[in-house]
């Protein structure tokens, strides 16, 4: 059945109904119609996902996974759909809100002695995927692989280096209780415009409130105990949509409203 394939292909290539949706112009709601069978493509929207997920329209309309099947039984070590699991899919209009947002952490608890770079990964991430889980939106829309150390958001070297050769942000070494850690510290104001609304800055607040005085240890811990980075595999990118699955110790959203 299409609908069941489209949603395989999606899986496939670790992109969440809200992506996709957004790609065809739609509501999330009714691209989960979509997957469910409830609602027929049109033409330009089968175009499209064929686009998306990477296929020809010929193999979109016949159900036909051609080139992942070939891979595969090639036994190449990439797929196709492996490669672009590990893509850098920020968009690139967020890549700005991006560097806004971590100014602002930095302005706000940067010069406390527990942030350094491990922390700075786990405050990104929960702010991340705690208000895709409480809004069904994203807010930086960043990318987080698994690793030994909790999450940890694949853009965040290319954009620092950027920043700090732009005079934006210094890095300096320093020692917490025995450990070499990287700070980086602001050197100009964030930019609050580039943020959607008051709802996105109260969301980062609240973040900064109850996780900003955690170590690196602490924070490492407690994303291990979150569903997205349960249920990853190792050095593979954690699924957005996997918020919907937090137990109570993780979990943001009042599912009873």
């Amino acid at each position: 059945m299409l609908f069941q394939f489209i949603k395989k292909l999606r899986k496939k290539n670790n992109l969440t109904q809200k992506f996709v949706a957004s790609e065809l112009k739609i509501s999330r709601p009714t691209y989960i119609q979509i997957e469910q069978g409830e609602r027929d493509l049109t033409i330009t929207e089968a175009e499209k996902l064929a686009s998306v997920f990477g296929v020809s329209f010929e193999n979109f309309r016949t159900e036909k996974d051609l080139a992942i099947t070939a891979e595969i039984k090639k036994g190449k070590t990439k797929t196709k759909v492996e490669k672009q699991k590990m893509r850098i899919n920020i968009p690139q209009k967020n890549f700005e809100k991006f560097k806004e947002v971590l100014l602002y952490i930095l302005s706000k608890i940067g010069g406390k002695p527990n942030v350094g770079e491990t922390v700075l990964y786990k405050l990104l991430y929960f702010i991340d995927f705690d208000y895709y889980e409480k809004f069904e939106e994203q807010l930086i829309g960043a990318t987080y692989i698994k690793n030994h150390y909790g999450p940890t958001p694949v853009e965040f070297k290319v954009i620092v280096d950027d920043m700090i050769k732009n005079g934006e942000l210094v890095k300096i070494e320093s020692k917490y209780f025995n450990h070499l850690q990287k700070k980086y510290l602001p050197v100009r104001d964030s930019d609050l415009t580039k943020l959607k609304d008051a709802r996105e800055l109260r969301h980062i607040d609240e973040v900064i409130s109850r996780l900003g005085d955690k170590n690196a240890t602490e924070l490492s811990e407690y994303s291990h105990e979150d569903t997205p980075w349960l249920v990853a595999k190792e050095n593979q990118p954690l699924n957005y949509e996997a918020v919907f699955y937090r137990t109570p110790k993780t979990s943001v959203r009042n599912y009873d409203e």
